[in-house]
């Protein structure tokens, strides 16, 4: 009886709402984000290939391998990371 309690507990604990404050700070963050401009942080925008990415903003400090399937890819330029598809920007999230 005791074992089947505790499970009862845990199952319970499991099933707890989780409050959705994550949700919240990066909303927050996406909404403080510099301006995709001159007067903000130019950075590279979705649909854009690497070689035009390449060509505007020159070498990135780093370059990761793509990973799994689609392959997706990041360049780390300082102030922002590019997320590619393939060949193609499909996200570019600037660093706090």
């Amino acid at each position: 009886m005791k074992a089947s309690g505790l499970a009862l507990n845990f199952a319970l604990v499991l099933t707890a709402p989780i409050p959705a404050a994550a949700d919240v700070l990066l909303l927050d963050a996406i909404g403080k984000a510099p301006p995709n401009n001159q007067a903000g942080l130019p950075r590279p925008e979705r649909g854009a290939s690497k070689h035009s990415v390449q060509a505007r903003f020159g070498e990135p400090q780093s370059k990761q391998a793509p990973v799994g399937q689609p392959p997706i890819a990041r360049w780390v330029y300082p102030g922002y990371t590019v997320y590619f598809e393939y060949d193609h920007v499909i996200d570019t999230v600037v660093h706090r």
